[in-house]
Protein backbone atom coordinates (compact mmCIF):
# COMPACT_ATOMS: atom_id res chain seq x y z
CA UNK A 1 0.00 0.00 0.00
CA UNK A 2 1.39 3.87 -0.91
CA UNK A 3 2.40 5.41 2.07
CA UNK A 4 -0.12 8.81 1.97
CA UNK A 5 2.76 10.68 2.63
CA UNK A 6 4.09 11.16 -0.35
CA UNK A 7 2.47 13.26 -3.23
CA UNK A 8 3.13 11.86 -6.70
CA UNK A 9 5.22 13.69 -9.07
CA UNK A 10 5.69 14.03 -12.25
CA UNK A 11 8.83 15.88 -14.02
CA UNK A 12 8.73 16.50 -17.48
CA UNK A 13 12.72 16.65 -18.97
CA UNK A 14 12.68 18.51 -22.46
CA UNK A 15 16.45 18.18 -22.99
CA UNK A 16 17.54 19.76 -26.31
CA UNK A 17 13.87 20.22 -27.50
CA UNK A 18 11.36 22.79 -28.51
CA UNK A 19 10.89 26.31 -30.00
CA UNK A 20 9.23 29.57 -28.30
CA UNK A 21 6.23 28.19 -30.55
CA UNK A 22 5.56 24.54 -29.61
CA UNK A 23 6.59 25.79 -26.02
CA UNK A 24 3.41 27.57 -26.28
CA UNK A 25 1.49 25.43 -27.84
CA UNK A 26 2.63 22.35 -25.22
CA UNK A 27 1.92 24.69 -21.84
CA UNK A 28 -1.62 25.67 -22.94
CA UNK A 29 -2.17 22.11 -23.38
CA UNK A 30 -0.86 20.99 -19.97
CA UNK A 31 -2.36 24.01 -17.67
CA UNK A 32 -5.94 23.21 -19.49
CA UNK A 33 -5.34 19.59 -18.65
CA UNK A 34 -3.54 19.59 -15.11
CA UNK A 35 -4.94 22.00 -12.58
CA UNK A 36 -4.50 22.63 -9.04
CA UNK A 37 -7.21 19.90 -8.57
CA UNK A 38 -5.01 17.42 -9.74
CA UNK A 39 -3.36 15.19 -6.94
CA UNK A 40 0.08 15.11 -8.61
CA UNK A 41 2.54 17.68 -8.52
CA UNK A 42 4.08 18.37 -12.12
CA UNK A 43 7.02 19.88 -12.88
CA UNK A 44 8.75 20.89 -16.95
CA UNK A 45 12.34 21.00 -17.21
CA UNK A 46 12.91 23.05 -20.52
CA UNK A 47 16.31 24.33 -22.27
CA UNK A 48 17.88 27.10 -20.31
CA UNK A 49 17.31 30.08 -22.85
CA UNK A 50 13.32 29.25 -22.53
CA UNK A 51 12.94 29.08 -18.70
CA UNK A 52 11.91 32.81 -18.06
CA UNK A 53 9.77 32.51 -20.85
CA UNK A 54 7.88 29.03 -19.98
CA UNK A 55 8.27 30.08 -16.14
CA UNK A 56 6.12 33.58 -17.73
CA UNK A 57 3.70 31.30 -19.36
CA UNK A 58 3.17 28.59 -16.10
CA UNK A 59 2.47 31.92 -13.60
CA UNK A 60 -1.50 31.11 -13.32
CA UNK A 61 -1.02 27.46 -13.60
CA UNK A 62 0.16 24.73 -11.05
CA UNK A 63 2.72 23.74 -13.21
CA UNK A 64 6.22 23.39 -11.64
CA UNK A 65 9.45 24.97 -13.32
CA UNK A 66 12.83 22.68 -12.71
CA UNK A 67 16.17 23.46 -14.99
CA UNK A 68 17.83 20.08 -16.47
CA UNK A 69 21.85 21.21 -14.96
CA UNK A 70 23.42 23.95 -13.19
CA UNK A 71 27.13 24.34 -12.55
CA UNK A 72 28.41 23.85 -8.80
CA UNK A 73 29.90 27.30 -8.04
CA UNK A 74 27.97 29.96 -7.16
CA UNK A 75 29.59 32.77 -9.57
CA UNK A 76 32.80 33.54 -11.52
CA UNK A 77 34.68 33.21 -14.61
CA UNK A 78 32.69 30.42 -15.56
CA UNK A 79 32.07 31.01 -19.19
CA UNK A 80 28.52 29.66 -20.38
CA UNK A 81 27.41 28.34 -17.09
CA UNK A 82 24.71 28.75 -14.96
CA UNK A 83 23.91 29.47 -11.22
CA UNK A 84 21.80 28.19 -8.83
CA UNK A 85 21.20 32.19 -7.91
CA UNK A 86 20.18 32.41 -11.44
CA UNK A 87 18.13 29.45 -11.78
CA UNK A 88 16.04 30.32 -8.59
CA UNK A 89 16.08 34.20 -9.60
CA UNK A 90 13.98 33.01 -12.81
CA UNK A 91 11.41 31.29 -10.80
CA UNK A 92 13.12 27.47 -11.01
CA UNK A 93 11.50 24.99 -7.91
CA UNK A 94 13.64 21.64 -9.18
CA UNK A 95 17.41 21.35 -10.61
CA UNK A 96 17.94 17.85 -12.33
CA UNK A 97 21.62 16.77 -11.31
CA UNK A 98 23.53 13.94 -12.66
CA UNK A 99 21.38 12.92 -15.22
CA UNK A 100 22.76 9.95 -16.97
CA UNK A 101 23.42 11.71 -20.75
CA UNK A 102 25.36 14.15 -18.35
CA UNK A 103 27.40 11.22 -16.54
CA UNK A 104 28.07 9.69 -19.53
CA UNK A 105 28.49 12.44 -22.23
CA UNK A 106 30.00 15.06 -20.73
CA UNK A 107 31.92 13.09 -17.86
CA UNK A 108 30.18 14.27 -14.94
CA UNK A 109 31.67 11.85 -11.92
CA UNK A 110 29.67 11.20 -8.50
CA UNK A 111 31.62 13.83 -6.88
CA UNK A 112 30.35 16.70 -9.85
CA UNK A 113 26.80 15.46 -9.18
CA UNK A 114 27.10 15.88 -5.43
CA UNK A 115 28.53 19.37 -5.66
CA UNK A 116 26.01 20.28 -7.89
CA UNK A 117 23.14 18.45 -5.52
CA UNK A 118 24.20 20.82 -2.80
CA UNK A 119 24.45 23.66 -4.87
CA UNK A 120 21.02 23.30 -5.66
CA UNK A 121 19.96 22.80 -1.79
CA UNK A 122 21.68 25.99 -1.24
CA UNK A 123 20.00 28.07 -3.32
CA UNK A 124 16.90 27.00 -1.82
CA UNK A 125 15.91 24.87 -4.88
CA UNK A 126 15.13 20.92 -5.01
CA UNK A 127 17.39 18.64 -6.56
CA UNK A 128 16.38 15.59 -8.35
CA UNK A 129 18.84 13.10 -8.02
CA UNK A 130 19.72 10.45 -11.30
CA UNK A 131 20.90 7.11 -10.61
CA UNK A 132 20.70 4.35 -12.61
CA UNK A 133 23.09 1.45 -14.22
CA UNK A 134 24.15 0.42 -17.77
CA UNK A 135 22.68 -2.88 -18.92
CA UNK A 136 26.46 -4.53 -18.35
CA UNK A 137 26.09 -3.90 -14.86
CA UNK A 138 22.70 -4.82 -14.53
CA UNK A 139 22.92 -8.25 -16.46
CA UNK A 140 26.22 -8.80 -13.96
CA UNK A 141 24.58 -8.22 -11.06
CA UNK A 142 25.84 -4.74 -9.90
CA UNK A 143 22.58 -2.49 -10.27
CA UNK A 144 22.55 -2.36 -6.31
CA UNK A 145 26.44 -1.45 -5.68
CA UNK A 146 26.31 1.00 -8.72
CA UNK A 147 23.06 2.87 -7.29
CA UNK A 148 24.63 2.76 -3.72
CA UNK A 149 27.73 4.52 -4.77
CA UNK A 150 26.06 7.01 -6.42
CA UNK A 151 23.82 8.24 -3.31
CA UNK A 152 27.13 7.59 -1.35
CA UNK A 153 29.05 10.04 -3.27
CA UNK A 154 25.92 12.74 -1.94
CA UNK A 155 25.36 11.20 1.14
CA UNK A 156 29.21 11.86 2.12
CA UNK A 157 28.66 15.75 0.72
CA UNK A 158 25.39 16.58 2.65
CA UNK A 159 24.99 14.04 5.02
CA UNK A 160 21.25 12.52 5.03
CA UNK A 161 19.60 15.62 5.94
CA UNK A 162 20.77 16.72 2.39
CA UNK A 163 17.73 14.46 1.29
CA UNK A 164 15.08 16.36 3.40
CA UNK A 165 14.30 19.05 0.37
CA UNK A 166 15.57 16.78 -2.27
CA UNK A 167 14.09 13.96 -4.55
CA UNK A 168 15.77 10.75 -6.38
CA UNK A 169 15.09 9.47 -9.99
CA UNK A 170 16.18 6.14 -10.64
CA UNK A 171 16.87 5.39 -14.21
CA UNK A 172 18.46 2.73 -15.53
CA UNK A 173 20.69 3.86 -18.53
CA UNK A 174 19.60 1.21 -20.44
CA UNK A 175 15.75 1.96 -20.72
CA UNK A 176 16.54 5.30 -21.89
CA UNK A 177 15.25 6.06 -25.75
CA UNK A 178 15.80 2.23 -26.07
CA UNK A 179 12.32 1.28 -25.95
CA UNK A 180 13.77 -0.80 -23.58
CA UNK A 181 11.74 -0.65 -20.16
CA UNK A 182 12.66 -1.96 -16.56
CA UNK A 183 9.75 -4.11 -15.00
CA UNK A 184 7.64 -2.46 -12.87
CA UNK A 185 8.84 -5.36 -10.45
CA UNK A 186 12.78 -4.37 -11.05
CA UNK A 187 11.77 -0.74 -10.69
CA UNK A 188 10.00 -1.38 -7.48
CA UNK A 189 13.20 -3.50 -6.11
CA UNK A 190 15.42 -0.82 -6.90
CA UNK A 191 13.56 2.02 -5.65
CA UNK A 192 13.05 -0.27 -2.50
CA UNK A 193 16.39 -0.42 -2.35
CA UNK A 194 17.15 3.00 -2.26
CA UNK A 195 14.27 3.65 0.69
CA UNK A 196 15.63 1.17 2.70
CA UNK A 197 19.53 2.35 2.15
CA UNK A 198 18.23 6.25 3.23
CA UNK A 199 16.08 4.62 5.91
CA UNK A 200 18.78 3.36 7.93
CA UNK A 201 19.65 6.84 8.21
CA UNK A 202 16.66 8.35 9.15
CA UNK A 203 13.57 6.54 8.51
CA UNK A 204 11.43 10.00 8.31
CA UNK A 205 13.30 11.21 5.57
CA UNK A 206 13.33 8.00 4.12
CA UNK A 207 9.68 7.80 4.36
CA UNK A 208 8.85 11.09 2.99
CA UNK A 209 11.09 10.80 0.17
CA UNK A 210 9.55 11.14 -3.40
CA UNK A 211 11.24 8.47 -5.56
CA UNK A 212 10.75 8.64 -9.47
CA UNK A 213 11.19 6.31 -12.01
CA UNK A 214 13.26 7.68 -15.59
CA UNK A 215 13.22 5.59 -18.20
CA UNK A 216 11.06 5.16 -21.55
CA UNK A 217 8.16 6.25 -19.21
CA UNK A 218 4.76 5.99 -21.54
CA UNK A 219 1.53 6.52 -21.42
CA UNK A 220 0.69 2.91 -21.76
CA UNK A 221 3.48 2.00 -18.75
CA UNK A 222 2.89 4.49 -16.24
CA UNK A 223 -0.20 3.35 -14.62
CA UNK A 224 1.71 -0.22 -13.73
CA UNK A 225 5.06 1.76 -12.78
CA UNK A 226 3.40 3.99 -10.93
CA UNK A 227 1.26 1.37 -8.64
CA UNK A 228 3.83 0.09 -6.89
CA UNK A 229 4.42 1.20 -3.36
CA UNK A 230 7.77 2.77 -4.09
CA UNK A 231 7.43 4.10 -7.28
CA UNK A 232 6.10 8.06 -6.54
CA UNK A 233 5.85 9.38 -10.07
CA UNK A 234 8.05 9.66 -13.37
CA UNK A 235 10.78 11.73 -14.78
CA UNK A 236 9.45 11.54 -18.33
CA UNK A 237 11.95 12.53 -21.48
CA UNK A 238 10.59 12.20 -24.97
CA UNK A 239 6.82 11.40 -23.76
CA UNK A 240 6.97 14.67 -21.95
CA UNK A 241 6.79 16.52 -25.14
CA UNK A 242 3.66 15.01 -26.55
CA UNK A 243 0.93 16.97 -24.68
CA UNK A 244 -1.61 14.29 -24.78
CA UNK A 245 1.09 11.63 -23.57
CA UNK A 246 2.04 13.73 -20.97
CA UNK A 247 -1.21 14.46 -19.27
CA UNK A 248 -2.31 10.72 -19.26
CA UNK A 249 1.27 9.97 -18.29
CA UNK A 250 0.37 12.42 -15.03
CA UNK A 251 -2.76 11.46 -14.47
CA UNK A 252 -1.72 7.78 -14.17
CA UNK A 253 0.35 9.15 -11.20
CA UNK A 254 -2.94 9.90 -9.19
Amino acid sequence: MRDHIRKPLVIGNWKMHGSLAENRDLLEFLAEHLNSSTPVSVAVCPPYPYLATVNTQLANSAIQLGAQNLCASESGAYTGEVSGAMLHDIGCQYVLVGHSERRSLYGETDADVAAKFEAVSRADMVPVLCVGETLEERETGLTEGVVSKQIDAVLDRVGIQGFSNAVVAYEPIWAIGTGLTASSQQVQEVHAMIRQKLAELDADIAIELQILYGGSVKADNASALFSQPDVDGGLVGGASLDAEAFVQICLAAE
